[in-house]
């Protein structure tokens, strides 16, 4: 009796199949990240900004009148905002709420084994979950930042503003503050995945990294390079100013924040499928 050879899959028909399975996945979850009752926190917590720049756009009597008609006062207000509401609490809190609920909020609804009783490579699982809540985080928060951004502008009149976006520095400024909102979504979403990963209760561990993120101008410069927000205060395109207690360190070029951030997402997401290949659920002890 011959012997009916098996062909293995050709690695295209596996980067096809794989491509199906997260675009499935992406659907799935999408819904869940902008429609389930989830959302509701994250909707609110992008808002605060918005609201902030409205306010004072609305109701800027007190504020000083270099600040309302001079755009380079105006943009040290936006960055201090972007940095110190945006990207360290908005965007963080944001990110923990969205990734950590990637895998802890299925262990919690129950729901989790549905993917593992699949056949889908968890590997796979980790990639399209992950994807899901960088679309989702990204687009709420470039939203922030484009609505902060909006009513930062709207007290200088039409003609103002499109002689300062198009005739001046900007456009760059804009496109510079909306790709750090993106990076700071790729980093803080695939260090929250891994800590919902890791940890049954993640909550001590994200308290931790806020605190570490937060007191990051107190650090020596070598300390500083261990978190996320001083490769984000380095493409910062008007300076910070981070007080008389801050130990000033040299801010790491562009090109090297840029990579260096993939790359350390590429690990911490190389370090979530290792552990998820092992992972087994007990929703008895959650």
């Amino acid at each position: 009796m011959n012997a009916v050879a098996i062909e293995a899959p050709t690695l295209g028909s596996g980067w096809s199949l794989w491509r199906r399975q997260i675009a499935g996945i992406l659907r799935l979850e999408i819904k869940k990240n902008f429609l389930s009752k989830r959302a509701l926190p994250m909707y609110l917590l992008a808002a605060i900004p918005v609201v902030i720049m409205m306010m004072l756009a609305l109701f800027d009597r007190g504020m000083r009148r270099g600040v309302r008609t001079n755009f380079a006062e105006a943009m040290i207000v936006f960055s201090n905002l972007h940095e110190g509401l945006i990207l360290r609490t908005v965007i963080f809190f944001g990110c923990a709420w969205i990734f950590m609920n990637l895998f802890r909020g299925e262990v919690v609804d129950k729901s989790l084994h549905y993917y593992f009783l699949s056949a889908v490579k968890r590997e796979v699982l980790v990639v399209g979950k992950y994807l899901s809540g960088l679309i989702a985080s990204c687009t709420l928060f470039l939203l922030t930042t484009a609505g902060a951004l909006f009513f930062l502008y709207l007290p200088r009149g039409v003609q103002a503003n499109l002689d300062y976006i198009f005739n001046g520095p900007g456009w760059a400024q804009i496109t510079d503050y909306l790709g750090i909102t993106i990076l700071a979504c790729v980093g803080y979403g695939a260090l929250f995945m891994v800590i919902g990963l890791f940890f049954r209760n993640p909550i001590i561990p994200a308290l931790f990294v806020y605190g570490w993120e937060w007191l990051n101008f107190l650090l020596p410069p070598m300390l500083k390079k261990i978190s996320i927000i001083h490769y984000l205060h380095s493409l910062v395109p008007v300076p910070v100013n981070e007080g008389p207690l801050a130990i000033i360190g040299e801010p790491t070029p562009q090109w090297i924040a840029i990579t260096g951030m993939l790359i350390v997402t590429a690990i911490v997401l190389f370090l979530a499928s290792m552990r998820i290949r092992r992972m087994e659920i007990h929703y008895g002890g959650e």
